[in-house]
């Protein structure tokens, strides 16, 4: 079986097919190149070497002076007049700007903030649980893993209820154009969509943005917008990106893992009655290891700033790498076993939430919290939940998403 990363065939694989070329590639002295195939106006072709290996990615994660950020994490790398329709998201910063940004909106996700959100999650989650009694069980993304982040985040930003359906419209777009593309027209056609949505949340959040420098209540946004200890305050279009960046990745951790999770736990159904026996005991390693197996954002790609020697490579000034967080989450050498799904075993190395440095996710605390809730919420009030037959994914190279599961209770 041939392996191009590249290659829209490899993408459409079956799960096991691609978790075996992964770790076929992961037995090989160096890391492989892969070259890119140009598309004129929306990738440049410049080709990747991938860092398959959970040392070469956290060893790529910590240095970032030298495997930087800029010009774009996504794979492929975007076309370069993105940035400036949209401005430029922290996810594609490195240092000093990266750090300015992170300063002013890392006080968001304080203890003591999520502390103050937990009241609100609990609430979101029995919600989401009343309604699935009242509409009966149809597809755990649409009724409850996609629900429970995007209602959590426009809670903490302080949106108008009469604009989350939109919001909730929107963020569906941005996530099916992250999915691979067979042709240039439908690269083209949802690019354009995301191009509309994008835009729209911006527009929407820098009005409130607005708002609230003229009148805080105490909102997320409030908070961004009007100047911190330092004087620091995010501008118009800092806010935009910064909303688009929320809106797309802490959504699609807690929500990949969640739809993941529910079919996860139904496929091993003594780790679930473990689970279910002792929630509080186990909750907290089985977040880790959905997060771990499930690996919620496939890579992010990284350009070499100098020449560089990574295990026996040599990489050179400009060379790009992508960073492949679910084949490093099931490296043998770190994780004993690790296509198994065992909520007991010490996950603590894993890279679900992006490799340890500066660019470690931001919200992981808040996606634990979310998921922790809605967990305990689904299994006190619908103890027997649990997934039917196969989940629908997005067919992606960026994005492990379950567009549809079906389930019952």
């Amino acid at each position: 079986m041939a392996i191009d990363l590249a290659d829209l065939d490899f993408w459409r694989r079956p799960l096991k097919e691609r978790h075996e070329a992964f770790a076929r590639l992961r037995q090989e002295e160096r890391p492989v190149f892969f070259p890119e195939k140009k598309v004129p106006f929306l990738r440049s072709g410049a080709g990747f070497y991938a860092l398959v290996r959970h040392a070469d990615v956290v060893e790529a994660s910590r240095n970032a002076k030298v495997f930087s950020s800029e010009p774009a994490v996504t794979n492929p790398e975007p076309p370069g007049w993105v940035k400036h329709v949209f401005g430029e998201s922290m996810v594609n910063m490195d240092d000093p700007r990266h750090a300015r940004l992170r300063r002013i909106v890392t006080r968001s996700f304080s203890p003591r903030m999520l502390e103050r959100l937990q009241d609100d999650i609990a609430a979101a989650c029995a919600r989401i649980v009343d309604d699935l009694q009242a509409e009966g069980p149809r597809d755990f993304v649409g009724q409850v893993a996609a629900r429970l982040p995007i209602h959590v985040i426009c809670d903490m930003m302080g949106i108008p209820a009469e604009y989350r359906a939109k919001v909730h419209e929107h963020v569906d777009v941005s996530t099916a154009y992250t999915g691979v593309r067979p042709s240039l027209l439908r690269s083209v056609t949802l690019a354009g969509q995301n191009m509309l949505a994008l835009l729209a949340l911006q527009r929407l959040v820098i009005r409130l943005g607005h708002e609230r420098q003229r009148e805080p209540v105490g909102d997320l946004v409030s908070l961004l917008v009007n100047a911190n200890p330092d004087g620091e305050r995010l501008t118009d279009g800092e806010l935009g990106s910064f909303f688009s960046l929320l809106l797309v990745a802490g959504n699609e951790t807690a929500r990949n893992t969640m739809a993941h999770g529910i079919k996860l736990l139904t496929e091993h159904p003594a780790q679930r009655e473990l689970l279910r026996a002792d929630f509080d005991a186990y909750i907290g390693g089985a977040i880790e290891e959905m997060v771990r197996h499930v690996s919620p954002i496939i890579q992010f790609r990284r350009t070499v700033t100098e020449d560089y020697e990574l295990r026996g490579l040599h990489l050179r000034k400009g060379d790009k790498v992508v960073l492949f967080y679910g084949s490093a989450n099931r490296d043998e050498s770190v994780f004993p076993d690790p296509d198994a799904f065992d909520i007991t075993r010490d996950t603590k190395p894993h890279v679900g939430f992006g490799g340890p440095g500066p660019h470690f996710c931001l919200g992981a605390n808040l996606a634990r919290q979310e998921m922790r809730t809605m967990f305990r919420e689904l299994f006190t009030r619908l103890p027997e939940i649990r997934s039917v037959g196969e989940p629908e994914l997005l067919l992606s190279n960026f994005d492990n998403s379950v567009r549809r599961q079906a389930f019952t209770y």
